[in-house]
């Protein structure tokens, strides 16, 4: 996105690794620290978003935690379960709440929520069950925002960006760049784009 132009807020837990981040990426990268399990972070980045910007025009939740492949949903502990809840599901929904006046103040305002193919009810078996279950949860969110946002202008859509090589996903998976592409495609939607849906790579995803 900021290769593309946009200024870019990014943010993390800890804000060295976000300065860090930011300096390897190209074009206008501004670093923030934000945890999405607090409120008054949350708070934060909405009055720097509006003394800085005035508004915000596209929000992307990623923030993501447990990717839990040692736990059965029949044996699950629950506190892992609730834990990723926290980040997984209510973070981006707090955000996007938080967020959603400089959101109405944006052009072309689009929130795009980092989601799986691992929350798809079609395809779900057992395993993973904390990440499995909050994906799921967080494009239910997804779905209700889209139809309560549709009349603002505001698309909301869940990206399935696939395996990816990062910290989470670790090596084997596409390289970063081609899962970011879908993720920029939500982002820069036209208005008349879809909403309320699941993609990846562009195409739909089966719920």
């Amino acid at each position: 996105l900021a290769a593309r132009g946009h200024t870019v807020v990014l943010t993390a837990r800890d804000a060295a690794a976000a300065r860090a981040a930011a300096g390897r990426l190209p074009g206008d990268v501004v670093a923030f620290r934000l945890d999405v399990t607090s409120t008054s972070d949350a708070t934060a980045l909405a009055g720097f978003l509006r003394d800085e910007f005035g508004r915000l025009d596209v929000l992307v939740n990623n923030a993501a935690i447990h990717y839990d492949t040692w736990q059965r949903a029949a044996s699950a502990d629950l506190d892992v379960v609730r834990e990723a809840a926290e980040t997984n599901v209510y973070g981006p929904w707090r955000l996007a709440t938080t967020l959603l006046p400089l959101l109405r103040a944006g052009a072309h305002p689009r929130i795009v929520n980092v989601s799986s193919e691992g929350g798809s009810l079609a395809s779900m078996g057992g395993g993973t069950p904390a990440y499995s279950m909050t994906k799921a949860a967080l494009n239910a969110v997804t779905r209700m925002l889209a139809a309560e946002l549709r009349r603002d202008g505001i698309l909301v859509n869940s990206i399935c960006p696939g395996w990816v090589a990062t910290d989470m996903g670790g090596p084997g998976g596409r390289p970063v760049a081609e899962g970011a592409a879908g993720i920029v495609w939500a982002a820069t939607l036209p208005d008349d784009g879809p909403t309320g849906g699941f993609f990846r790579d562009g195409r739909p995803v089966p719920w």
